[in-house]
């Protein structure tokens, strides 16, 4: 599955999200973008995902718990699924969601799953945003400054001005250079998480491994201290 329209009003996203959805479309950004995604579909790209808006669709505004940001989706073939990180089941897991749950194994005592869908964390309030929605088959980051980082950015202000906790996990100097949206803190408490990305090439360098780093059993005991009951489950 491909996109085949640059036609925004068939993506659809949870009413909470609309209105930084519906001005990012009405801005220069938003159409310039359009007109971008419209060119490449016309040219013949293949561009990924087919919905590239369903984590606004998956999880409410008013139910993140927590934010893994991710740079931009995956470009093979039926891998990418509007998710960061997260891959279509039945479709083999990336060396990087690999190394993610050994971590989730390790932290958590939770036995592997059976697929590198995260569509239940998803359900479950976590928001897992990429900074770009979209990419070209076989060329990563082929859609990065086309428009995509000013609807992201300020969906991650927006969770960050809730008046509501939430978890923060940045992983990787691309997601740390989003901790200015989110810090200083102008809504409620937040935790902010850093490690180094989960690709294999960074997951075990210091100063900050990110195999080791703990960070879902510290997400889990934090926002059960503010009385919201969380887990890393991914039973549907």
């Amino acid at each position: 599955m491909q996109l085949q329209h640059a036609n925004p009003s068939e993506w659809a996203v949870h009413s909470s999200w609309q209105p930084w959805v519906s001005a990012f479309w009405r801005s220069q950004a938003g159409q310039q973008l359009t007109a971008f995604l419209s060119e490449r579909i016309s040219q013949g790209a293949r561009i990924f995902p087919p919905q590239p808006l369903r984590a606004l669709q998956l999880t409410p505004l008013t139910d993140v718990r927590v934010v893994i940001l991710g740079q931009d989706p995956y470009h093979g073939p039926g891998q990418a699924e509007g998710l960061s990180f997260s891959v279509a089941e039945g479709v083999a897991m990336p060396p990087s969601l690999r190394n993610i749950f050994k971590e989730w194994q390790t932290d958590t005592g939770l036995q592997p799953p059976m697929s590198g869908s995260l569509v239940p964390w998803a359900k479950r309030g976590v928001l897992l945003l990429n900074a770009c929605l979209t990419v070209e088959e076989g060329q990563a980051a082929s859609h990065a400054k086309q428009g995509w980082e000013a609807l992201t950015d300020s969906l991650i202000s927006a969770v960050a001005q809730q008046n509501q906790p939430a978890v923060f996990m940045l992983w990787g100097a691309h997601a740390q250079a989003k901790r200015a949206l989110i810090d200083p803190i102008q809504g409620g408490p937040k935790l902010l998480l850093q490690a180094n990305h989960p690709s294999p090439l960074s997951a075990l360098r210091g100063p900050t491994p990110f195999i080791g780093c703990r960070h879902f059993s510290q997400a889990q005991d934090w926002l059960n201290t503010k009385h919201l009951d969380f887990n890393w489950k991914l039973e549907k």
